[in-house]
């Protein structure tokens, strides 16, 4: 694909979700703006693993905290904003991120990762064992925040802000990509060392990248407290933190459209493998269904579903030659 058609297509996705809710119904909107939260929280794991190389696995801590932080400083105030509470939910998701980066940016591969796991397990029991948040029963939302007089927690609302939101972080990051901060994290992914040895202190890159990652995340929790009025510890949960990344290698790494693409595709999957209606009684097993899936579709599609079109158009055009000799015979 050469940008034109790209941008094309990222356009219509946008426009496509813009005028979903005059056809759709209730259950159709609620499971759209999901989806669209997690397609946030995705663009914020991308920019770690396929854009810095940096896999993670605690990005569900940042996505919970996001979330926490919403329905606490809510029940602070009578009549909530969101034009404070939005920032203040992101700032506390950026400033764990921060802290969590700071120590766990000097170790590298399997110890980064464990590192990012075990401070995130640190946030789960940290709201599971304690009266902070609820406990294991979790905390409900007391009022949902205001916005210019709207009230967020309507359906249509939340769902417009939630397009609005994740078209601004996919726009922000697409820029970011480009510009030379953007430029030095595809270094860093490519040969760090490389980048060290010609005197390019990496560090600090590493770090800003991973707070804005855990503020992004941050923002998808608040969305998602604010959908649902109800938070509870599994948003912090290392099966969430595993889902993003499904996500985002389903769709394909490397590419902020493929977030998007996996993180559809992955909701759709649950919701046709959880469907009675086609699979009767093993709709219960529905997870080995998802994961056989998910597993064949990384086995032939190593490139993720971002570049299936790619792997059409080179199928076609190994044919052709075939094709016209066998013609011409």
């Amino acid at each position: 694909m050469t940008a034109s058609p790209k941008m094309a297509f990222v356009a219509a996705a946008f426009a496509a979700l813009a005028l979903y809710p005059l056809v759709g119904g209730s259950f159709g909107i609620d499971m759209v703006t999901k989806t669209m939260i997690y397609a946030i929280a995705a663009l914020s794991l991308e920019l770690l693993v396929g854009s810095t190389g940096l896999v993670c696995f605690g990005q569900a801590a940042f996505f919970g905290i996001g979330a926490y932080a919403a329905v606490l400083l809510s029940a602070q105030v009578d009549s909530p904003s969101a034009l404070w509470l939005l920032p203040a939910c992101v700032a506390a998701a950026a400033l764990y991120a921060l802290a969590v980066g700071a120590l766990s940016l000097r170790t590298r591969g399997v110890y980064f990762i464990m590192v990012t796991l075990a401070f995130a397990q640190m946030a789960y029991y940290a709201v599971h064992d304690t009266p902070l948040g609820g406990g294991t029963d979790g905390i409900y939302l007391s009022q949902p925040p205001q916005l210019a007089g709207l009230d967020l927690g309507r359906p249509q609302v939340i769902y417009g802000l939630t397009l609005v939101l994740l078209a601004a972080v996919f726009v922000g990051l697409a820029l970011l990509l480009r510009s030379r901060f953007g430029r030095a994290l595809a270094g860093i992914r490519v040969n760090e060392q490389r980048m060290r040895a010609t005197g390019f202190s990496t560090y600090p890159y590493k770090l800003a990248a991973f707070t804005l990652s855990g503020g992004i995340a941050g923002l998808g929790g608040f969305l998602f407290a604010v959908k649902d009025g109800f938070v509870n510890p599994e948003l912090l949960s290392w099966h969430v933190s595993g889902a993003l990344l499904v996500m985002i290698i389903l769709g394909g790494l490397g590419r902020l459209r493929g977030a998007l693409i996996g993180a559809f595709a992955f909701a759709l999957l649950q919701e046709l493998f959880k469907s009675e209606a086609v699979w009767g009684a093993l709709a219960r097993h529905w997870n080995l269904g998802l994961g056989l899936t998910i597993i064949a579709s990384v086995a032939l599609l190593p490139r993720g579903l971002v570049g299936l079109p790619q792997r059409w158009r080179e199928a076609l055009l190994g044919r052709s030659p075939r094709g016209s000799a066998e013609a011409a015979r």
